[in-house]
């Protein structure tokens, strides 16, 4: 099933590229591989995939011990300062930085362990109560004072849209995201590029890639519903 759907997942990818004359290749395809287990993993894996999402720490550093070490690991949920230190030599790209605090404690542990850590700054473009993010009026404030930090190479923004039924729906809020990162770019600030734009899950990751997306996330499309433990 999963290389079905994999299949099915990047010819959909295609598609949007060809219709936005966008390069296939400027796309990136990240497996969200939150509940699933370590078999159904490598099995995505064995079909080519080598970006994996996870929304919880304690998750991805399991799958991390277990998994080959070419994989490269995205942390895309909401992550507490207490658990940077888990993950931050592991991961090739933290995208839900939404406070100052957050990143000052990316910072921190880095040089603890001496890296250098790729991050985007998740922006609440829809103002979603239940969602976390940085609003769009203040998002460049935020930015400016997360690139001084040590440590840290600000790559970009990163939201997530609204569930619906209607992918058009969201094109506004992609639209919204691509217009901030142009804004921003336009700046020239020291340490920020914004070269990454992650956006688009399974039920839209198509009108995603066609105001933009750099990096889109889908689980279900690959691995089906999720499994919840009762």
């Amino acid at each position: 099933m999963i290389r079905e759907n994999l299949k099915d997942v990047r010819n959909e990818i295609n598609k949007a590229c060809t219709l936005s004359g966008r390069d296939e290749k400027s796309v990136e395809l990240i497996a969200v591989s939150k509940t699933k287990p370590v078999s159904e993993l490598m099995e995505a894996y064995e079909c080519g995939c080598r970006l994996f999402g996870e929304n919880k720490v304690q998750e991805l550093v399991d799958k991390y011990e277990q998994m080959p070490k070419d994989i490269k690991w995205h942390m895309i949920g909401h992550l507490q300062r207490n658990k940077v230190k888990y993950i931050v030599d592991k991961v090739a790209m933290i995208h839900s930085v939404d406070s100052l605090r957050l990143a000052e404690e990316i910072s921190k542990e880095a040089l603890k362990h001496q890296v250098t850590v790729d991050i985007l700054i998740e922006i609440n473009v829809a103002c979603e109560e239940s969602k976390f993010g940085v609003t769009v009026a203040d998002a460049e404030a935020l930015i400016r004072e997360i690139a001084v930090l040590p440590g840290i190479r600000i790559r970009g923004l990163m939201t997530v849209a609204p569930y619906t039924e209607n992918a058009e729906e969201n094109r506004p809020y992609f639209e919204s995201l691509r217009q901030l990162s142009v804004d921003i770019n336009a700046k020239n600030i020291d340490n920020v590029n914004m070269n990454v734009l992650s956006m688009g899950m399974t039920g839209d990751y198509a009108v995603a890639i066609m105001e933009g997306a750099t990096h889109v996330r889908v689980g279900t499309g690959i691995f089906g519903e999720r499994q919840y433990a009762l």
